[in-house]
């Protein structure tokens, strides 16, 4: 099990550079946060092994690389049996234009962000889906836009007197 040490002030604010920058060089990460590079180095990687930094890669735009339909599709299952789970989580794991699944509560069991390369294909999804034999019900929003797009809110550090804010 990973131990989880308090957040200060320049793990802080290096969680915040590399979420603006995830190829920064650390030398210029370094000059940011206030450190020189070894002990910038040593904190970026004690983050990664300690889970704040879960993943760095490129987030790429779907539409330039031919994907004209994002969509949202929201799944209702026939059951929550650990059984109908997994074997749904196999059947979508091998899907590629399945992009993201989130296991949720509410109306749905899972939410999906797929990327299709027109209507037709996007169709063609829903029909793989509805195929399952472990799909109840299926719900889909198609993208018109993205609203926003923000990195992740950071916690202020806890001060010697008490908690973060």
């Amino acid at each position: 099990m990973t131990e989880h040490h308090a957040l200060d002030e320049i793990d802080l604010k290096i969680l915040a550079e590399l979420q603006k920058d995830g190829r920064i060089r650390n030398n210029e990460l370094a000059e940011r946060v206030g450190l020189s590079e070894p002990p910038c180095r040593r904190r970026v990687r004690s983050l990664r092994e300690r889970g704040y930094v879960s993943a760095i890669r490129a987030t790429l735009d779907e539409k330039l690389l031919g994907y004209e339909v994002i969509s949202y599709v929201l799944i209702q299952l026939q059951s929550q049996a650990q059984a109908t789970l997994q074997a749904f989580e196999r059947s979508i794991a091998a899907l590629p234009l399945v992009q993201q699944s989130w296991r949720i509560s509410g109306d749905g069991d899972y939410l999906l962000k797929c990327v299709a390369r027109n209507v037709e294909g996007m169709h063609q999804q829903l029909l793989q889906f509805s195929a399952m034999p472990e799909v109840r019900h299926i719900r889909t929003f198609p993208v018109l836009g993205v609203a926003k797009d923000a990195p992740l809110p950071l916690p202020r550090a806890r001060s010697a007197s008490g908690p973060a804010q």
